[in-house]
């Protein structure tokens, strides 16, 4: 019995760690700490499905804006659009302000994807010769 009992505690302030780790990094993504608040996110990603589906789609949209205040695009619209869908299968999960912003984030992003293509989300910046070639072709 006592191996049990000892057995549950381990797995519960596991699970206590991860909501730990989740809060930690959206306290730092609110403080402005947009790297560290990223490396919290990637190294709990591999265990986000241990959250409840409510802090999934927490991770998912700290995790978005992070990514998008970063100016990692791609990951950005990935999160945000997880975050989104998961808030049309189980509405109520995101706070108000939060769908608010992931809506005009993803329509920034979607905008530039559907009038330019994928590049518009790329942080890359353009060689010059890129540049260059670009100013000859226009007329």
């Amino acid at each position: 019995m006592r191996v049990w009992l000892l057995v549950l505690a381990v797995v519960f302030m596991g699970c206590a760690t991860y909501q730990d780790d989740l809060t930690r990094a959206q306290r730092a993504f609110e403080q402005n700490q947009h790297e560290h608040a990223l490396a919290i996110l990637r190294q709990l990603e591999p265990d986000t499905s241990r959250l409840s589906v409510a802090e999934q789609a927490q991770y998912a949209y700290v995790r978005g804006m992070t990514d998008y205040r970063i100016g990692y695009k791609v990951d950005a619209r990935h999160w945000l659009s997880l975050a989104r869908s998961m808030e049309a299968q189980t509405p109520g999960l995101l706070p108000q302000d939060w769908k608010a912003r992931t809506s005009d984030a993803l329509a920034e992003m979607n905008e530039g994807v559907y009038g330019g293509g994928l590049d518009s989300l790329s942080n890359a910046k353009k060689r010059p010769v890129e540049e260059k070639k670009k100013s000859e072709d226009e007329p």
